[in-house]
């Protein structure tokens, strides 16, 4: 065989290599070149979802100014209220005071010894009587000046700093970390509303969720909504309580890693209503629920919205009206207190009922500690349930009403009243605990 021809075909046949190899690279190329056109793509699309989760970031912030101003022109106006309805209070004292020492004095005045002696006692009687309503506390203001208010946030300084991107693996087999939303996520007396997405480039789809809280004072956490929805509302929190909250996703593979944790912090006094829903139905509202009368000559009952069963609450009933002398009663009940009769005649009410004269406590229709210190018309009924301590105690104008008036009280009360048709009251609520109480517990 020739040799020339030998390596004609040895050359040929490398050619033939080298050609396959040249076409791979021209694709490889292409392949290149895509990638190149993929790459400037996803970088928009990236960059656009980056832009979007700041933004959603700074609207969340500016949404959380806006709350945190709400609070403090909420407290500006809870300090004017407390202010101003003592203000009317002792203007309206101070005119009944000045009033009896002009009649006083104008009986003094009098030459008529026989009449002066008909009504001189049950004068005296009315001089302290008024006196003593001035007693300890009535001339110390209810509030003070100060807002105690201070913005703590270095902690989400610090989480801003540490902002930074998560490798996502597209193909892992559970759901992505959902992200709690903090622009949606509050809380509302003792309720917390949570909400929650998935991340935007996820790509595993999420079959449910599971929302977990722990029990608001640092313990283990529990599971509180488990199911489809993005978003849940929990009721019952214990107030001035901080909790934290946590959600993970899951899938038929398995359960992602939790959340971030959030802290929410419940109202540190409670704002209720009255609670048409659960009141007798001869009870009548006005004034979105905070005022109360009655259609019947019988006691009835009404509740408060809000339940309590721990911490220390206290609120105040004003007596709007008082005709006739009825036995109207304040206090705490079970939800299902009996309606129709006067509160503390079932095992289902700790009460205090009270006439122009007198006070008496009353639970199961037991009487106890009958106490000087009725009221009238623009009296001030306070209620101060310690469940820290396990007790329940009643104040008319500041003065306390005899000893603790019930003790070892355990479980989930309402604020309740009963009165008839000569009696009007007013509930006053978001109120702190009054300073000579504290002062009277910690001693304790």
């Amino acid at each position: 065989m020739d040799p020339s021809l030998f390596l004609q075909s040895q050359l040929s046949q490398a050619l033939n290599g080298l050609s396959d190899r040249a076409k791979e690279a021209k694709e490889f190329l292409v392949q290149l070149r895509n990638m190149v056109q993929q790459i400037q793509e996803n970088s928009v699309e990236f960059e656009a979802c980056l832009v979007a989760q700041c933004d959603a970031l700074i609207d969340a912030l500016n949404r959380r100014k806006a709350q945190l101003l709400a609070r403090v022109n909420k407290e500006h106006e809870h300090k004017l209220k407390v202010v101003r309805d003592q203000i009317s209070h002792c203007t309206v004292k101070l005119r009944q005071t000045t009033g009896l020492m002009e009649y006083c004095l104008e009986v003094i005045k009098e030459n008529d010894p026989s009449g002066f002696l008909q009504i001189s006692d049950a004068l005296i009687r009315r001089v302290h009587l008024t006196e003593d309503q001035w007693g300890k506390g009535t001339l110390t203001p209810r509030m003070t000046t100060d807002f105690d208010l201070s913005l703590d946030n270095s902690p989400l300084l610090q989480s801003i700093h540490q902002l930074d991107f998560v490798q996502v693996k597209a193909s892992s087999p559970v759901p992505a970390i959902p992200i709690l939303q903090l622009e949606e996520c509050c809380t509302h007396n003792n309720s917390a509303t949570l909400s929650w997405k998935q991340p935007p480039l996820s790509t595993v789809p999420a079959e449910g969720y599971i929302l977990e809280l722990d029990d608001g004072n640092g313990g283990q956490f529990r599971e509180v909504y488990v199911g489809k929805e993005t978003m849940c509302t929990v009721d019952g929190l214990h107030f001035n309580s901080t909790y934290n909250a946590r959600v993970k996703a899951f899938n038929k593979t398995g359960v992602s890693q939790y959340s971030k944790t959030l802290v929410l912090q419940t109202s540190e006094v409670a704002w209720f209503a009255f609670d048409p829903g659960s009141a007798h139905s001869d009870i009548i509202f006005s004034n979105d629920n905070l005022t109360v009368t009655c259609s019947s000559y019988d006691d009835r009952v009404v509740l408060g919205k809000t339940g309590f069963s721990k911490g220390v609450h206290y609120w105040e009933l004003t007596i709007d009206r008082y005709d006739n002398h009825p036995d109207p009663a304040f206090g705490v009940a079970r939800m299902d207190v009996m309606k129709d009769v006067m509160l503390g005649k079932d095992d289902k009410a700790w009460a205090m009922y009270v006439d122009n004269n007198r006070s008496w406590f009353m639970h199961n229709n037991s009487h106890t500690n009958r106490t000087e210190g009725g009221i009238a018309k623009g009296a001030t009924i306070g209620v101060l349930l310690d469940l820290n301590r396990k007790t329940l105690t009643f104040f008319i104008n500041d003065e306390q009403q005899g000893p603790i008036a019930f003790e070892n009280v355990e479980g989930l009360f309402f604020p309740a009243v009963s009165l008839n048709r000569n009696v009007q009251v007013t509930l006053h609520t978001g109120l702190p605990v009054p300073d000579f109480y504290s002062s009277r517990a910690s001693i304790a």
